[in-house]
């Protein structure tokens, strides 16, 4: 069956189009629309680049001039490029099986990827409160889907739905009962796709009883965000509450002291709105160094710039307290998974974070390290470490089919 699979953001949606076949799935499309709500948008169609008569996206209009007002063009727009013969991906719409969406907030009402409904979307409108970032485009995103699909069944799959199993030890803040009982205030952790994603490919590297792991995965991006996993689930996460907490980020400080928002209302005289852009936009590398991209830290640093030093060494430090704390609450670590765009490609920022993990029996290899080998520790280590390609997309597809799948048997699919 051909699944669809959405990102919805507030000015732009990513696509991609995978074929599964059980446990497989052929990655048959992907693009990208950005500044949806203007008449300077962009399509970019990863699908045709190679035809010769040029990418499909090109009959839709000249990339950075195209009038895409609402989600539900843009929508309109994936559609107009897959049906191209070009792509040659579907003949008719009534191909789709299913939309898969990433739904970044699911709040404590999932713990597994689910059919869209009428309730379903009221839940996830109750936690825009928590991701108001992210759930309103999400939203929209399915709603234009609904009406461009119509009967099409649409998936919603929750970025803190793997991080569900956290017992209340630690998901629950030392706050006041009635924040937790009445407002929803406790950690649900993100980047949940991801975790599961590369965990579970962690899991088969090790070749060992799923129940006898004990897995650390660090998603380190511009956003990131470590996680725990004991036999084969969540235990515990550094995102909190919202995308702010644990570590240093892109443009985020992580973990603060809790009297510092205040002490920059009471004392600095800055507003709610000025705190939240701070906290948001303005800390984390680039608020050390100047600069959120850490290729361009990497370089100034190697010239010799000391701010970007100190914003490298923040980051590792950081990283590494994270991963010391959560093998001890595991009782030890069998891997320590390395993922996303840092993750994966900067093998001096792996060499910081790992410099002091011999104590677990993780000592690096330093040529498979420079090499971004999937295994980068030596062969005597007791505790791997992996480079592993997230690919939440196609999670988010194996979801999709599998609930069609399952809806399909109880007879519940959407004529």
């Amino acid at each position: 069956m051909k699944i669809l699979v959405l990102n919805t953001g507030s000015s732009s949606v990513k696509y991609r189009v995978f074929e599964c076949n059980g446990d497989t799935a052929e990655d048959l499309a992907q693009g990208l629309i950005e500044r949806v709500g203007s008449k300077k948008a962009d399509i970019k169609c990863a699908c045709c680049l190679e035809h010769e008569n040029g990418c499909a996206a090109q009959m839709i209009g000249t990339p950075g001039e195209l009038d895409i007002p609402d989600h539900k063009a843009a929508i309109n727009a994936i559609c107009r490029i897959l049906l191209d013969e070009r792509c040659g991906i579907i003949q008719d719409l009534s191909e789709i099986a299913a939309i898969g969406h990433r739904v970044v907030h699911g709040g404590e009402d999932f713990s597994e990827s689910t059919l869209i409904t009428d309730d379903v979307i009221s839940a996830i409108e109750r936690c825009c409160k928590l991701a108001p970032l992210h759930n309103p485009p999400a939203l929209q995103g399915i709603r234009a889907c609904a009406e461009v699909f119509k009967n099409v069944p649409q998936i919603a799959v929750f970025d803190t739905a793997f991080h569900a199993t956290l017992p209340p030890k630690a998901f629950r803040f030392p706050l006041p009962d009635s924040l937790y009982s009445e407002h929803g205030v406790r950690k649900y952790g993100f980047h949940g796709t991801s975790h599961r994603f590369v965990s579970a490919e962690a899991i088969k590297l090790l070749n060992k009883p799923v129940s006898d792991t004990r897995v650390i995965t660090c998603h380190l991006g511009n956003g990131s965000s470590i996680s725990a996993v004991k036999g084969g689930k969540c235990i515990e996460t550094s995102m909190g509450l919202t995308p702010l907490g644990g570590v240093m980020m892109g443009t985020r400080p992580g973990d603060l002291d809790p009297y510092l928002p205040l002490f920059m209302i009471k004392e600095l005289g800055m507003s709610v709105d000025d705190v939240d852009k701070t906290l948001n936009k303005q800390s984390g590398f680039l608020g050390v160094c100047g600069f959120n991209d850490v290729r361009d830290i990497e370089k100034r640093a190697s010239e010799g710039d000391a701010k970007c030093q100190l914003a490298l060494d923040m980051f590792a430090y950081r990283i590494s307290a994270f991963v010391g704390s959560y093998a001890m609450i595991m009782g030890g670590c069998d891997a320590i998974v390395f993922t996303a765009g840092i993750g994966e490609n900067n093998a001096l920022m792996r060499k910081r974070i790992l410099s002091n993990a011999g104590y677990l029996g993780c000592h690096l290899d330093e040529e498979r390290n420079m090499r971004n080998e999937t295994i980068i520790t030596t062969d005597q280590s007791t505790c791997k470490a992996f480079v592993i390609r997230t690919n939440e997309e196609l999670l988010i597809a194996r979801d999709a089919a599998k609930v069609v799948q399952e809806l399909a048997k109880s007879h519940t699919v959407p004529a």
